[in-house]
């Protein structure tokens, strides 16, 4: 967890979401990638602008966190496409920022530029 004068540096910014507060960088991404649930996936959906997660949201969503956990790194994007069976067109069309800035986000990945 970044110290208060780190939070400070590097521009990072609490919100509150589902009753608890979740730090998150500049650009939206969760910092602490172990604060990620489901449930905090739904409020950043419907603050994105997805009202609700469809089944193609989660099976995406489900596939780069646990690939994330078990690897310690975002899945390819091919890797996604295989894994879902969808176009890489059809996952970027459902997440507003595309796969980086929208269902990495949603997933709580790191920031790309911060790996």
């Amino acid at each position: 967890m970044p110290t208060g004068e780190q939070v400070k540096a590097r521009g990072y910014f609490t919100r509150t979401l589902e009753g608890r507060d979740v730090l998150f960088d500049d650009e939206g991404f969760l910092v602490n990638p172990e604060d990620w649930t489901e449930e905090l996936a739904e409020a950043l959906a419907r603050s994105s602008g997805i009202a609700e997660l469809t089944e193609l949201h989660w099976r995406v969503l489900r596939f780069m966190r646990n690939y994330y956990v078990q690897n310690g790194r975002a899945p390819l994007n091919r890797e996604i496409r295989t894994e879902t069976g969808e176009s890489i067109m059809e996952i970027e069309r459902v997440f507003p920022g595309g796969i980086r800035g929208g269902a990495r986000r949603l997933a709580g990945l790191p920031n790309p530029k911060s790996c």
